[in-house]
């Protein structure tokens, strides 16, 4: 039986570019190479993969499919990520099933976020 989420895996094509980007954007600490969380929420983490000889090939579209945040105010945070260069898909959040509203940007590897 499941107990709790682990992590979530990103392949990456720099390590060292996706370490700098998850750390300066959002915050995330690292544990070690590769393996990011937040202080607030430490046993959740993403494992990024940067294999130097893959199995196989990974399709672009497999990256992740997503990786949401939850945020205290959402149009603050928006503006806050706006001027840091985060470009988002729409021009304002949109509504989701739960009432909720998430807005989707995609990250340095192609991977979406909400």
């Amino acid at each position: 039986m499941i107990s709790k989420m682990e992590h979530i895996a990103i392949i990456v094509t720099d390590m060292d570019h996706s370490i700098q980007y998850y750390s300066d954007m959002f915050g995330f600490k690292v544990r070690l190479r590769g393996f990011l969380y937040l202080e607030k929420q430490p046993s959740m983490e993403i494992e990024l993969i940067r294999d130097i000889d893959p199995i196989g090939v990974y399709n672009k579209s497999g990256v992740v499919n997503h990786l949401a945040f939850t945020v205290d105010d959402i149009n603050q945070t928006i503006s806050h990520y706006e001027k840091k260069g985060i470009k988002f898909l729409s021009i304002q959040p949109q509504s989701t099933l739960e009432g909720g509203l998430m807005i989707l940007f995609y990250g340095p590897n192609g991977e979406c976020y909400n």
